[in-house]
């Protein structure tokens, strides 16, 4: 079935048919092509850089009550934490040091960091490291507070969808949270001009390849500049504590398929992905990733930001680790690169 991955490649679409057999195949040298075509692409258009964005975790605190969140208000567990203002600049200056020109802040949904709070601090960053990147991924907001943001200095937004069908929306997420909001604020994101990122969790809880095939065409219809695709990890303290984590085969599998649908997209290897056993991120690298966001968080507080059980943090994952990680690259063909690495569209 060569030919349906050649088919994606060329036109970068596939019939619903073709495309559920790619997720559902059992076939070894079918789904290796699948990843051998991705990796092909990527090559050819990133070379063999691999982007890496220093991730800061601002904040534990979250209003919402995700069932598979670890950091979810009802979780009792958890030891809140939430950075300073001069502790994310501080975070910035060391990672800036080490050579990132990216900054990735990312937090749960805290009452606490306010709009104000957040376009101060963006403004400080834009003004402190001019030439670097700045992505949120700070959850629902509105339009009022993403187009502050973005004045202040923001380029890009992480914002997964998560699962584009409503009724399996509505079984992840208590009925505060809509599935029509979290479409809202994508359209919103775009419109402003984000570079603006989305995806989806592996295997979580009720999916089905009927599910997976409507994320994919909703990805292909939004042409997102950054898709986030990780499996499902449990965390003990939710309401999915015994269920199993998503698989990494299916998690490279769409990675896979989203490269060759938008051949231009910033993908990254996910830390839920390095924290399962198995290929971890140089997995997904070969599967066609081309971005890693290493870890810039105050090591000390990192463990608390326990979105799901036995979260990847120090070592390679680290930022303080990249020497180990160009090492790991290395051994497959590839380097780190610090730049900005934004998408095609948004560079001058």
């Amino acid at each position: 079935m060569r030919t349906i991955i050649d088919l994606l490649k060329r036109d970068h679409t596939l019939s619903d048919r073709d495309l559920i057999y790619l997720l559902s195949s059992s076939d070894a040298d079918t789904i290796q092509y699948l990843h051998q075509k991705a990796r092909e692409v990527t090559l050819e258009i990133f070379q063999n850089k691999i982007y890496l964005r220093g991730l800061i975790e601002l904040t534990n605190y979250c209003h919402n009550n995700c069932f598979y969140c670890g950091i979810r208000k009802d979780n009792k567990e958890v030891s809140r934490y939430r950075l300073s203002h001069e502790e994310v600049l501080g975070c910035c200056q060391e990672g800036y040091d080490l050579g990132f020109r990216t900054f990735v802040l990312q937090g749960g949904e805290d009452p606490r960091q306010t709009t104000p709070w957040i376009e101060s601090l963006v403004r400080d960053i834009r003004t402190t490291f001019p030439e670097c990147a700045i992505t949120l991924s700070l959850g629902e907001k509105s339009y009022d507070s993403y187009l502050k943001f973005y004045k202040a200095g923001a380029n890009r937004y992480l914002l997964r969808h998560e699962t584009f069908d409503s009724a399996h929306y509505s079984s992840l997420h208590p009925s505060t949270m809509s599935h029509s909001r979290r479409q809202q604020c994508l359209i919103s994101l775009k419109e402003i001009g984000y570079q603006t990122g989305t995806g989806i969790m592996v295997g979580s809880p009720g999916q089905t390849v009927e599910h997976l095939l409507q994320d994919i065409r909703f990805i292909e219809r939004f042409k997102p500049e950054m898709i986030g695709i990780g499996p499902f990890i449990p965390h003990h303290a939710t309401p999915f504590a015994g269920e199993r984590a998503g698989s990494v085969d299916m998690t490279l599998r769409l990675l896979s398929i989203c490269r060759l649908m938008l051949p231009h997209a910033l993908i990254p290897a996910t830390t839920a992905l390095a924290s399962l056993p198995g290929e971890g991120r140089l997995g997904g690298i070969l599967a066609g990733a081309n971005v890693i966001m290493p870890n810039l968080s105050p090591a000390s507080l990192r463990k608390e930001y326990s979105l799901y059980d036995n979260k990847a943090a120090f070592g390679s994952e680290s930022a303080q680790g990249i020497i180990d990680l160009a090492a790991q690259l290395h051994t497959i063909g590839y380097e780190i690169s610090m730049e900005r690495g934004d998408h095609p569209e948004y560079q001058n």
